[in-house]
C-alpha cells in the first residue's frame, strides 16, 4: 500500500508510552487519526484531543473496536497484556474480525511471542518468561500467555498483518528506523534496546511497507552496539535476515 492509498488510521491503546508516539507519527505524515483507550486514560490524549477522534473504552470490547475501525485504511494495535480476561487475544481478534477486508494491520507485542522454531531465547530470557508469567496471573496483573495467544491468531489470519517484535525500550531522541530480522536471537539483535520513539515510527512505517506483510519482524534500536556491529549504522530496518 503506497502512502497515497492510506488516509484513515486507527490506533488502539492510544494513550500508553507507544501509542502516544505513533499518534504523532500518524499526524506528522497526515493520517487522519481515530484513538481508541480505556475512558480513565483519555485525559493522556489532551495534547491531541482537537486532532484526532478518541474512543473511550476496552480496546477488548468488541463493538468499542468494529466502529474505530470502521473506513480505516491501516489499524496500528498495541497488545496489552493487562490483566487475565484474555485482553491481548480479544483486542486482536477484533481487530481482525471488523477491519476493513484492505486495511493494513500492524501489531506489537514483546520478543518473547515466537513465530516459528527458528526462533532462539537465551536461558537466562526463557527462566525469567517462566517465573513472571505463573506470578504475573496470581496477581492479576498481565497474562504473557494471552499475548501468545494473539500472536497464533494474527499468525493465522490471511488478513494483511504484521506483528511486530520489540526488544527492551528506553525513552530519548529518534536514533531512525530500527533494524530488523525475522527471528529472535540473530546477533544483531544481542543489544536487546529500542527507542520507544522508535519501535513507534517502524510501526507506523510498516504500514505502507508491502514487504513486512507476514512478517513478524523482531526490531532493535539502529544505533545498538549489535546492529552496527552486523549491519552498519547505515542499514537501517532494509538490512533483514534472509
Amino acid at each position: 500500500m503506497s502512502t497515497d492509498d492510506l488516509r484513515k488510521v486507527c490506533v488502539i491503546g492510544a494513550s500508553g508510552k507507544l501509542g502516544r508516539y505513533m499518534v504523532q507519527h500518524a499526524l506528522d505524515r497526515g493520517y487522519q487519526v481515530v484513538g481508541v483507550c480505556r475512558e480513565r486514560s483519555v485525559p493522556k490524549l489532551a495534547a491531541f484531543a482537537d486532532r484526532i477522534t478518541i474512543l473511550p473504552g476496552p480496546t477488548n470490547d468488541r463493538e468499542v473496536i468494529r466502529e474505530a475501525v470502521a473506513g480505516c485504511d491501516g489499524v496500528l494495535t498495541v497488545l496489552v497484556p493487562w490483566g487475565v480476561h484474555q485482553y491481548s487475544s480479544g483486542t486482536a481478534q477484533a481487530v481482525l474480525d471488523f477491519a476493513e477486508p484492505h486495511a493494513r494491520l500492524v501489531f506489537s507485542c514483546g520478543w518473547h511471542v515466537a513465530r516459528d522454531e527458528h526462533d532462539r531465547y537465551s536461558w537466562a530470557f526463557k527462566t525469567t518468561v517462566r517465573m513472571v508469567t505463573p506470578l504475573a496471573r496470581l496477581v492479576r496483573a498481565v497474562d504473557i500467555d494471552d499475548q501468545v495467544e494473539a500472536g497464533r491468531r494474527i499468525f493465522a489470519s490471511d488478513r494483511r498483518w504484521t506483528l511486530v517484535r520489540g526488544s527492551d525500550l528506553e525513552e530519548g531522541e529518534s536514533q531512525g528506523l530500527p533494524v530488523w530480522r525475522r527471528h529472535v536471537g540473530d546477533p544483531a539483535l544481542a543489544s536487546n534496546m529500542t527507542r520507544r520513539v522508535d519501535f513507534a515510527l517502524f510501526m507506523v512505517e510498516a504500514l505502507t511497507d508491502d514487504t513486512l506483510v507476514h512478517e513478524a519482524p523482531a526490531i532493535v534500536g539502529r544505533l545498538s552496539p549489535s546492529a552496527l556491529a552486523h549491519t552498519g549504522e547505515a542499514s537501517g530496518a532494509a538490512e533483514n535476515a534472509s
